[in-house]
């Protein structure tokens, strides 16, 4: 899946995979990361998520990475913000009151645009991508955050072969090869909640599971 695919998500305004609302899942979780107050927080694939706003206002830094300009313009317009915009190597950089997003292709990040980062929240980033893209997503992460960084990442989890993503189907199995050179996975939480998806519903699922974990360095 090329980042093409995501421009065109934005182009077009099919954009369901956005949340009006605060997740509910980094609201009660957050606390487990045990930040620093000073640390930054990394959101990876961030869109225009109201998520940043409230990590600012728990008193962090927040660095978002985004693909497509349309969502970070809507960020900033929606929530009355207005940017200052410079270049950061090979993306703009959006910011405003301890508050940035990058705009680029996340794989060209480095170790020093992440060097602040003491935790990251993946709500959308690795439920996006296809299989071999998210081995090359977390291989990606892995190297350049902070040794002591760590993750709160949301999931799904449901039969792929009778729905295909995104959002993609990642297993708890496949997060432990992924991240199991650096990482300890802790689950947090599970909730089948289908009922809330009737687009999945129709799409012949019969569960679907919400799942939480931490991801804590070894």
């Amino acid at each position: 899946m090329k980042t093409d695919f995501w421009l065109d998500k934005w182009e077009k305004n099919e954009i369901g995979f956005h949340q009006q609302e605060i997740n509910g899942h980094l609201q009660a979780y957050w606390q487990d990361l045990k930040l620093k107050p000073e640390s930054q927080v990394l959101v990876p694939l961030c869109g225009k998520s109201s998520d940043m706003l409230w990590l600012c206002g728990q008193g962090h830094g927040v660095l978002g990475v985004e693909i497509s300009p349309i969502a970070i313009r809507d960020f900033f317009d929606e929530n009355g913000l207005v940017p200052h915009i410079t270049r950061q190597g090979p993306f703009q950089r959006w910011e405003t009151d301890g508050l940035a997003i990058l705009q680029g292709d996340f794989f060209n990040l480095n170790a020093s645009d992440v060097q602040e980062v003491g935790g990251v929240f993946d709500r959308a980033s690795l439920v996006a991508l296809p299989p071999e893209l998210r081995q090359q997503y977390s291989q990606h992460l892995q190297q350049i955050l902070p040794r002591g960084a760590r993750i709160l990442l949301v999931a799904f989890e449901y039969d792929q072969e009778v729905m295909a993503g995104p959002p993609f189907s990642v297993t708890e199995d496949e997060l432990r090869l992924l991240y199991l050179q650096r990482y300890g996975i802790k689950p947090l939480f599970e909730m089948d909640v289908l009922d809330g998806y009737p687009q999945f519903c129709a799409r012949g699922l019969d569960k679907l599971l919400d799942k939480v974990y931490l991801l804590s360095p070894n």
